[in-house]
């Protein structure tokens, strides 16, 4: 195949495209006390890629949600996933000045590889040449999935002193919102208002298309609400295209952030699958102009002898 071929893209499991993977690497970012280190993960052949970049969960690093990166990298997509400062990995002491500022390192870990694609590709040789910077689109889990969305067009407080937070980016084409936490007020746990005071986010603004996938069964500890509130990026912005509702799926939706990990207490492969499937025909269609992709896999899902869950679109 040329090097700057498009990879034939097969929807089974045995037919995914080698990728290659390549970390951690890292990213100099003034006032974060430390480089940013992320990692790329990118098929094998294949020119034109799409770009994903995708932020983690609480505590979570760039060696994780495996069954997402790969799979979207056997698929045609560059995807670059970081480590950011609440991570595990690197372990905060509990009195870090930066932990109350989380939140803005998050968001600014994610501006900066938005800035930086020129230096990322010419760090990563497999992919130097091969990436669409005209294609971007950012993802998420959980606090990842808040996150991104800020890159959407979402906005939220700033708790320091009120102001509103945005960052709108037009770079990004598109979006998948894993698990995103909903509105704040009432809504938020004792948990959540102590430790995540800038969740209070409003989905008004967020203009760019995106897919919501949420949890039948989601009942985390962020909301006095249940499953409904994992949804509200969907119902209360234009621009959420699409809601998956994940039958029986839990905060982790059957394993995204890797099987057998302690965070995965609803492991089901078929459920994997499935958001593995959806999200990256989501993000083909959109990022190609074309819903086929969208409107098959939809099909599949929704024809199956077992569904998987259930599809909303706007």
């Amino acid at each position: 195949m040329p090097a700057h071929a498009n990879p034939t893209i097969r929807s089974g499991a045995m037919d995914l495209a080698p990728a290659l993977s390549m970390g951690p690497l890292s990213l100099p970012i003034e006032g974060r006390g430390e480089d940013l280190t992320y990692r790329v993960t990118a098929p094998a052949e294949g020119g034109s890629l799409p770009v994903i970049l995708f932020s983690h969960g609480n505590g979570q690093s760039l060696y994780t949600y495996g069954p997402l990166v790969n799979y979207w990298a056997s698929h045609g997509f560059a995807v670059i996933n970081p480590t950011h400062l609440d991570s595990r990995m690197i372990a905060l002491a509990a009195d870090d000045p930066r932990r109350p500022q989380l939140w803005r390192h998050r968001e600014q870990d994610i501006l900066a590889l938005l800035d930086n694609l020129d230096a990322i590709e010419e760090a990563v040789a497999f992919i130097k040449g091969r990436i669409d910077r005209d294609r971007v689109a950012v993802a998420g889990h959980s606090w990842g999935a808040q996150t991104a969305s800020m890159f959407l067009g979402a906005t939220h407080p700033d708790p320091d002193d009120g102001s509103t937070v945005s960052l709108s980016d037009g770079r990004v084409k598109a979006g998948v919102l894993f698990a995103v936490p909903g509105t704040g007020g009432d809504n938020l746990s004792e948990f959540a208002t102590q430790n995540f005071p800038f969740m209070h986010p409003d989905f008004s603004g967020l203009q760019t298309p995106t897919l919501v996938v949420a949890g039948e069964n989601d009942n985390g500890a962020m909301t006095v609400r249940g499953p409904d509130w994992w949804r509200e990026a969907y119902d209360l912005s234009p621009g959420a295209k699409a809601l998956f509702e994940v039958r029986g799926g839990e905060h982790s939706l059957g394993g995204i952030p890797n099987y057998e990990a302690r965070e995965t207490t609803d492991e089901d492969p078929a459920r994997v699958a499935a958001v593995q499937s959806l999200s990256t025909a989501f993000l083909r269609s959109t990022l190609s102009g074309s819903d086929e992709a969208w409107r098959s896999a939809v099909s599949d899902v929704t024809d199956a002898p077992v569904p998987q869950g259930t599809i909303e679109q706007k």
